[in-house]
This record gives structure tokens, sequence and C-alpha cells, in this order.
């Protein structure tokens, strides 16, 4: 008798738990019934959360409670005086009004969502006939358009309510709930229903996603896109911030941006998200990257010295520095300070093809990065790793006939910084299930591009960039190593292979402290006007960043 004593308690604490913890929303929904009407099936869907420095969390995607106005068309006889009584309660447009009463025979049309509590209850208390008052839910995002493009959104494919874009596709099966029934028979539950031991394994899975997104870090990265983007007057413009070491991403955005709650006059175009869905030819960011190569396999030093002549031909074609001046002898230091083309195209005939394209192929050139958000493409490396050419290795080398998007890019990037490693860029982090338990995210091992060595000998030649050569080195900070490089590439012209000579794309990229960087900055703006070059459009923009990002996490000098 004891032990059924026992195991009754024992039963009636995990209801009790069930009640008022794990399904404790959809109990007081119930309850809220008993004074409001519902609709049929009240929405409901697991929370999207950024995480601050601190490691708290901030909704980005939340579920928001509100009340809807409905009428009854068939039993109104007098839409009029029905206006009238209801704008006295709550403003509502006549011509929109009219359109719902166009067929009599119409037994449910909505008026107005989102509806405060005040407004409903009165308009309820008012006892107008014909029209009825239920409580309604919807998806709500409190950044409005913070993230907007790394978040998503939910919208309709026919009948089915779901995630559309962004984390709110990729983990639509995580967020999405079904409907349930929920009982409120204790003992049918326990003698009958068994509903303590059996489990819904689609349930088990759903629960609410946290990211590595921090919000403050966006919402600074957000402006400085801004900032670039209006005063350029460029088509596009993105960054991503990220930690080299695990990939995890603090920020991640796009201007022109959206609102999230308010879509109204956003098109399909607004909603794409190119950081992992288009294609860029990238430009002199790529150089560290055939630099590193180089340095990896032994092929030159720092201090390997060259003859610039200032062009070179290679399979009846000219290559040219990008002012089409010679440097005479110089060292392969000055391929990065002044951006020769000419420099990373010695290394590569010096290495050879093959060697070239292991290391193409090692940066995962061509491939997708496993990135945790929809829609993600490949970059376009192909004509290289299938031609018999020279040539064709030879442009890539800096960063032009080899196509990536821009998180492709920082991934491949970030091996400079983190001691040679190829991580897996993401944004989620861990799902906080319904019965309380955290799975954590898990992604695929890192793989090694570099030798440590390699990565450090980079990354000392990218802090000589900063600190004498970018702007003549008056962006070197005293206290701080910084790692970085500009590129400017020419646009393609569609369908033709020429380039415009008027139409650029901006990119800039980079990472602090230098031999232990906790964050790797890419920035790129496409197609500004009045600037022909990266290091006069971008190099403040991510000066900001660096120094708002060293204090806001307190970041200790290392110099």
């Amino acid at each position: 008798m004891t032990g059924i004593v026992i195991l009754l308690a024992f039963i009636l604490f995990v209801r009790l738990y069930q009640v008022q913890i794990a399904n404790g929303d959809e109990y007081r929904g119930i309850a809220e019934r008993q004074y409001v009407h519902t609709t049929q099936n009240l929405f409901d869907r697991g929370s999207i959360y950024y995480s601050t420095k601190d490691g708290e969390t901030v909704s980005a995607a939340s579920i928001r409670t509100g009340f809807l106005i409905a009428a009854n068309p068939s039993v109104i006889t007098d839409p009029e005086k029905t206006y009238t009584e209801l704008n006295a309660l709550y403003a509502l447009d006549k011509t929109e009004y009219d359109k719902h009463f166009t067929n009599k025979k119409d037994t449910y049309e909505v008026l107005a969502i989102k509806v405060d509590e005040k407004t409903a209850f009165a308009i309820k208390d008012k006892k107008i006939s014909g029209i009825s008052v239920f409580r309604d839910q919807w998806r709500y995002y409190p950044g409005d358009t913070l993230a907007a493009h790394s978040i998503g959104f939910i919208g309709y494919d026919g009948d089915t309510l779901g995630g559309r874009y962004g984390l709110e596709r990729y983990y639509d099966d995580t967020l999405e709930r079904n409907d349930e029934t929920v009982s409120v028979n204790f003992f049918a539950e326990i003698f009958s229903n068994l509903g303590l031991y059996t489990f819904d394994a689609k349930q088990q899975r759903a629960g609410d996603l946290v990211t590595s997104l921090e919000p403050t870090v966006t919402r600074t990265l957000d402006s400085e896109l801004l900032k670039i983007h209006q005063k350029l007057e460029s088509k596009m413009t993105g960054g991503i911030i990220m930690d080299p070491k695990t990939g995890e991403i603090y920020a991640l955005s796009l201007t022109p941006g959206f609102n999230l709650n308010d879509r109204g006059d956003a098109t399909l175009k607004d909603f794409r998200n190119s950081l992992v869905e288009d294609v860029y030819e990238m430009g002199s960011i790529i150089k560290p990257l055939t630099v590193a190569a180089g340095l990896d396999t032994k092929t030159i030093t720092a201090q390997t010295t060259y003859y610039d002549a200032g062009f070179l031909e290679m399979d009846g074609r000219k290559i040219a520095n990008y002012d089409g001046k010679g440097r005479g002898t110089v060292q392969m230091q000055e391929v990065l300070n002044q951006s020769l083309n000419t420099g990373v195209a010695t290394i590569v005939k010096l290495m050879g093809r093959k060697k070239y394209r292991e290391y193409l192929k090692k940066f995962e050139f061509g491939t997708e990065t496993g990135i945790d958000l929809p829609n993600e493409t490949h970059g376009l490396v192909d004509n290289v790793l299938d031609s018999p050419r020279d040539i064709e290795y030879v442009t890539a080398s800096y960063g032009q006939g080899i196509s990536m998007t821009p998180i492709e890019t920082i991934r491949a990037l970030a091996s400079l910084a983190n001691g040679g490693l190829l991580v897996t860029p993401h944004v989620g982090t861990e799902v906080r299930l319904k019965d309380g338990s955290v799975n954590k995210v898990s992604y695929p091992e890192t793989t090694r591009v570099f030798s440590e060595e390699t990565s450090e000998e980079i990354s000392r030649m990218l802090t000589v960039v900063v600190d004498k050569a970018l702007v003549g080195g008056t962006k070197k900070l005293e206290h701080y190593s910084v790692a970085a490089k500009t590129g400017t590439a020419q646009i393609a012209i569609p369908g033709a292979k020429a380039y415009y000579d008027d139409r650029y794309l901006h990119s800039f990229f980079g990472y602090f402290t230098s031999y232990d960087p906790r964050f790797i900055i890419f920035l790129y703006t496409v197609e500004p006007k009045g600037v022909k070059y990266a290091s006069e459009t971008l190099t403040d923009p991510f000066i900001n960043t660096v120094k708002f990002l060293i204090n806001y996490y307190a970041i200790p000098p290392d110099r």
C-alpha cells in the first residue's frame, strides 16, 4: 500500500511539473478561454534567442498574444450601424470594412487582428450582434530589422504555415509545434491514457533555438553597413563577424534589410541572403591565401624577392598590377603591402599548377560550408580546377576568375587566423527542449589547411600590412595587433568574357589580436559609386568595428 501511495505521489509530482512548467502556456490558454473565445487552433512555435556576451539569452523570435475581431455578415442586418459601434472602440478603415460585407452569406470575416486586450474586452462587453472577439497568437520579432536575413520569418506555402527564410526555415522541424489536445482529466490520464509514459518523437525534438548571434554586436555591424551603403550608394553591402577558432557567428547582416514584423513593402529579392546564396569574385583578399600556400609549401618566405616589371605575360594574356606600374626587385611582404598581382602570380608559377590546385581544394572552394542557413550555394572554381593552362590559376591567385560566397570566403580566411584549420561557420548553438533538457548543436570536425607555423607567419605579414601600409600606416592600433587585407575586384559582364571598367566589388577582412584572435571580420560592398579602391571605402568601418569589439568585450592589449 505504501508503494502505491509513493507511486501516486510521484505521478502527481510529475503531472504538476507538466501542468505548471512544461505545458504551462497551454493550460493558461485553456483558462483564458473561459472568458474569451479562441480561434480553433492557436498558433504555437518554439522561440529563437540571441546570446549576449554575458551568456544571457534575448528574444529574437517569439509568440505574441492578442485578439482578433471577426464578423458574421449573414446575421448583421445593418452593417453601417455595426461599423459606427465598432469604430467608436477600435478605428476601422471604412473602405476595407465594407469589403467584408459584399457577400451576405459569409459567416466569418476577420475585421482586425493584433488587437490589445483592453480594446478586445470592451468590444466583447458591448455585445454587438454578429461581432465576435477571439484570442489569437502570432509570430513576433522584437528586433524588427535586427539580423533579419539570419533570423528569417514564417509564411504560408499553400495552406501550410512554416519557416520560409533564415533560421526559421532551417530549424523549422525543431521550432514547429503540432496542435495538441491537452487533457485535464488527471485520473483518466493516469489509468487509461498513459500519457506520462508514451512520447511523440517529433515533440521530443521540438524546442527553442539558442543562437550565437550577439544583439549589440549585430546592431553595431548593421549601423556600420548602413553608413557605408548610404554614403557610397552601393547596390548591396554586407558583413560577417565570426569567431575564427569555432566558427560561431556573432553577426551576419545585409543592407538593404527589411522589417520582420512589417514586410509589406519588401520584395522576394529583399529576402535573399546574399551572404550564403550569391557568389562574387572577391579580388585581393584572396592574395593572403595564395601567399600562405607558398609559405606552407616552402616555395617562398616573407623575404623571398622577385623582379616586378609591373606585368607579365602568360598563355597569350597580360597580367598587370592594379596601377600597371612595376616596383623592381621586391620582397614578398610587399606583395601584400602593395597588393601586387604579379607577386602572387609568381608564387603560383613557382609552386606549379598541381600544388596550387591542392590548396584550392583544401580551402574547399566550390563546396558548401554547411552553415545552418537555407539555400546555401557554393563557389564556382571548376574553370580553374579543370584547366590545363597557367592563366586560370594565376588570375585565381588574386581573386579574379573564381567566385565564392561571402560565407565560403570567411571560412577560408579564418584558417589564416586560427592555426591553419577549416571550421564550419554556424549560428545555432543549442536547442532547449520542452522537457527542460538541452541538446547542443554539433558540427563537423575541423580539417587542417596550413601548419601552425604558416598561420603565425602569414598573420605576422598581415599585421605589417596594417601597421605600415594600410592608409600609410595611419590605422595602426598602438596597443593591439590587427591583421588585415583589402580587396578590389572588377565585376564581370554577364554572358561575356570581359569586365566592366567602372564597376567594382570592394571587400575587406581582418582579425585580432593577430596571434590569438577572438574575432574575424568580413565586409563587402557591391558597386560603390565615386570611389575605386576598398582601402578608401571599408577601412574606417573595419577599424570602427574593431575598436567597438575591443571595448565591448574588454579585450586586453597584446602589445
